[in-house]
């Protein structure tokens, strides 16, 4: 597959999205749970980069191998923690918005792991892997090239 849009000729918002990684790493969630979620949303939307990208960041932080290929399964699998379970299934609703429109049922449970603040960021995070799922398929961007530890700005 060949390459087909240059984002960065978009300067101006594509810094914004890079600024909105910078405030994720910053904002107080674990990075494990980013990444877990990041790549949950990914396998959802099929998208490569992404998938690649944050397999890597997640083996590079020490991730189990287990936790990683089941996280397709992660309802029937018991590697995970419940506000692990939480977050996943947040995520899922939103990456799923037009066939879930995120029920309140949902909302009540995941309130008993995360605060408000932690509960904005967790919602933030799955917009922002949404959009460069969608950015990353739209422009073909090719996965493989990622190495994790370098500046995220230089992988795509």
């Amino acid at each position: 597959m060949k390459e087909r849009i240059n984002y960065r000729l978009a300067t101006g918002a594509y810094h914004s999205l890079l600024e909105l990684e910078k405030y994720l790493r910053e904002c107080g969630l674990d990075e494990r749970l980013l990444h877990l979620i990041r790549l949950r949303a990914s396998q959802i939307n099929g998208c490569a980069f992404c998938l690649d990208m944050h397999w890597k960041d997640l083996r590079a932080l020490g991730e189990d191998e287990q936790r990683l290929y089941s996280l397709d399964a992660w309802r029937e699998s018991p590697y995970y923690s419940e506000r692990e379970r939480a977050a996943l299934a947040w995520a899922e609703a939103i990456t799923l918005v037009a066939q879930t429109h995120v029920p309140d049922e949902l909302y009540d449970k995941v309130k008993e792991h995360f605060s408000e603040k932690e509960l904005a960021d967790l919602t933030m995070a799955t917009a922002v892997i949404n959009a460069w799922n969608r950015l990353a398929i739209a422009g073909r961007i090719t996965p493989g090239k990622y190495k994790p530890g370098i500046d995220f700005k230089d992988a795509a």
